[in-house]
């Protein structure tokens, strides 16, 4: 079942033994405290590993202005961008040198093909995903709802073993990584 932000926030803070929430403005403390922790902790989590269902690839626009040194060409990152993981071009996801500033990719490259982290509509979110988040949220809502320090100790430590489930989960859904080029192999050939 797909959970939306407010369902999310509302597990997080049933698991505290706190009320539940119907929305970010219903005026009560959790449901402020919900709405201004809920995007960054996500964005965070989503930030934190190469979660397969978050990761993208996208042929960027050339922006008109140059960088002022080091690389010749800059490139528009996409509105949901959270974080690279390579850049390419020619039908490659990976190999050119770049660097990100502000919201633009500068390389020396004619074309940029992005793999990068997105944000995803909470509704995408995987079962797994949603357990670490959940749990993640409960961590951090733990001190602003309920002021107890050793019950958010202990959150933190759950959320930690919610979040090394959901990545080695999250990392069966691919083909494990190879060795493409390197040396003591190209010797045996």
């Amino acid at each position: 079942m797909a959970l939306s932000d407010i369902a999310l926030c509302s597990r997080a803070l049933i698991r505290i033994g706190a009320a539940p929430i119907t929305s970010f403005s219903d005026g009560t403390a959790e449901s402020e405290i919900a709405g201004a922790l809920f995007s960054p902790v996500r964005d965070a989590l989503l930030s934190a590993y190469s979660w397969s269902f978050a990761t993208g690839q996208v042929a960027l626009s050339e922006l008109e202005d140059a960088p002022l040194a080091d690389y010749e060409n800059a490139f528009q990152l996409p509105n949901d961008f959270l974080r690279a993981l390579s850049a390419g071009a020619g039908g490659r996801g990976r190999g050119l040198n770049f660097r990100i500033a502000r919201d633009a990719v500068h390389t020396n490259s004619d074309e940029v093909l992005l793999t990068y982290i997105f944000r995803p509509e909470e509704e995408a979110f995987p079962p797994y995903f949603d357990a670490a988040l959940i749990a993640r949220l409960a961590a951090e809502f733990t001190i602003p709802v309920t002021e107890n320090t050793s019950r958010a100790e202990a959150m933190f430590r759950l959320a930690e073993i919610e979040f090394e489930r959901a990545r080695q989960i999250d990392a069966q859904q691919d083909t494990p990584g190879r060795l493409e080029d390197f040396s003591l192999i190209n010797v045996r050939t």
